[in-house]
């Protein structure tokens, strides 16, 4: 039933590939040829900046087959073998309502078999992804360090178990065509430990949870002070040098981006910029035009589209729509019930709108591929008699689905910049400007 993974692993790998076309993964582990290796596990402990969505994204782009640490009242009667064979291991938490002391120690159990085989774990530290997309890392819990040396006595101590940090760094996950970048720290081989271990369990468990955490927040735009993520997130929107998925400048790289973002973060933190008056200044002009597009209803992309634009043309949207329409036909045909029926569904049933994301992927893929099924049958006896071609139409029904969705998108951006055109937005731009220069002065050219 294992074999269920590498189901999962072929179909997600078509749809995040189209929900995230533009990825990298940074520090990528390479594999070395060995004659003789010996079986070494590797825990991955990863920053929960989106919910179901980084389990998906660390597995397919990562390169590594993972066991997951997953929520325990995820696991129903009925979902319960699919997520078993999915490679989900249940983790329970004292809101569940449980005895979780000891159902906890039955699935590290099972965690110390999979690390002893040579299998690779992946934990979320974390514990929990927050409501609001922000980036920063909460407190990292004690629970992979814990797992690791508890292997390492089951084994005797004679296998390797190693650690390592991975940052999911999204634009906006919960953006269709946006950003992705993984990012893995070295490894931490644990064995290195075994004296201290054996000395002072608890304190070097705190000194590695401690580590581990600052590889983490140098894999991610860790945020010391979170009420500091707004003026992050804008003035990468005003410098487009940033991960902001509406206000980036795309002719620099998606790593150069993350660095960018980083590097911003990076001086927030080490410096007492709230208490400099020139911060300040630059705070509250930033706040003051992101408030004023906010009462005018206005976007910062399309103001900075028409300070670069002045006579408004909407040529590259015109050409985008005709290109993308025959396609877009296909794709209103096999997709348009099952994502309006997936769409109305997951908003309805998940209160939680950091879980839309992910669920819609999911679900709609599963929908849309089943519904469509008859389709390969259609075309082979009625268009064409060849199961290749049946075959392929039936593949690129999710890219004519992903051009309708463009389509539809375009179609909008192009209503919007009509609007924008009629508006005389003189004043705004002036503003905008002045904004900018201040913060060239201001924050320092990474």
């Amino acid at each position: 039933m294992y074999s269920f993974y590498t189901i999962i692993y072929l179909v997600l790998s078509y749809t995040l590939r189209i929900f995230y076309p533009k990825h990298f993964v940074f520090k990528k582990k390479k594999k070395k040829k060995k004659k003789k290796r010996l079986k070494e596990g590797t825990i991955y402990v990863s920053n929960h900046a989106a919910s179901f969505m980084d389990p998906l994204v660390i597995a397919r782009f990562g390169g590594h087959v993972v066991f997951f640490m997953t929520r325990s009242d995820v696991f129903t009667k009925i979902t319960k073998p699919f997520l078993v064979s999915a490679h989900m291991l249940p983790i329970y938490r004292q809101q569940d309502g449980e005895d979780t002391r000891k159902k906890n120690q039955e699935v590290f159990q099972s965690c110390s078999s999979l690390l002893k085989n040579g299998r690779n774990l992946l934990i979320f530290g974390e514990g929990f992804t927050d409501d609001v997309f922000i980036r920063r890392l909460k407190p990292v819990k004690k629970g992979a360090i814990r797992i690791g040396f508890k292997t390492l006595e089951n084994i005797n101590w004679s296998q390797n178990v190693k650690l390592a940090a991975i940052g999911c760094n999204y634009e906006d996950p919960n953006e269709l065509g946006s950003g992705l970048l993984l990012s893995y720290s070295d490894e931490i081989c644990l064995n290195d430990y075994r004296e201290q271990y054996e000395e002072n369990p608890n304190k070097v468990i705190n000194k590695l949870t401690m580590h581990i955490e600052k590889l983490m927040q140098e894999q991610i735009t860790h945020i010391e002070n979170k009420e500091l993520a707004p003026f992050h997130e804008n003035i990468m929107r005003i410098t487009r040098k940033g991960m902001n998925a509406f206000n980036s400048n795309r002719n620099i790289s998606l790593l150069k981006r993350w660095e960018y973002s980083k590097k911003l973060a990076h001086w927030m933190n080490e410096n007492d910029i709230e208490t400099s008056d020139s911060f300040n200044k630059t705070k509250e002009q930033t706040e003051s035009y992101f408030t004023l597009l906010k009462h005018l209803k206005l976007e910062e992309q399309f103001v900075f589209w028409k300070k670069e634009n002045p006579n408004g043309s909407r040529l590259k949207e015109m050409v985008y729509m005709s290109i993308l329409f025959p396609f877009a036909i296909i794709g209103v045909i096999h997709c348009a019930i099952p994502y309006i029926f997936v769409k109305r569904f997951v908003e309805k049933s998940f209160k939680r709108k950091v879980f839309w994301a992910s669920v819609k992927m999911i679900l709609g893929t599963v929908v849309m591929g089943v519904i469509n099924i008859p389709v390969i049958f259609i075309f082979y006896y009625l268009i064409f008699s060849s199961w290749i071609l049946a075959l392929a139409y039936y593949m690129s029904i999710g890219l004519t689905g992903l051009a309708a969705y463009l389509l539809v998108k375009n179609f909008k951006i192009f209503i919007i910049k009509g609007r924008v055109n009629k508006t005389d937005l003189t004043e705004i731009i002036q503003h905008r400007e002045n904004l900018e220069k201040v913060i060239q002065e201001t924050v320092p050219n990474f």
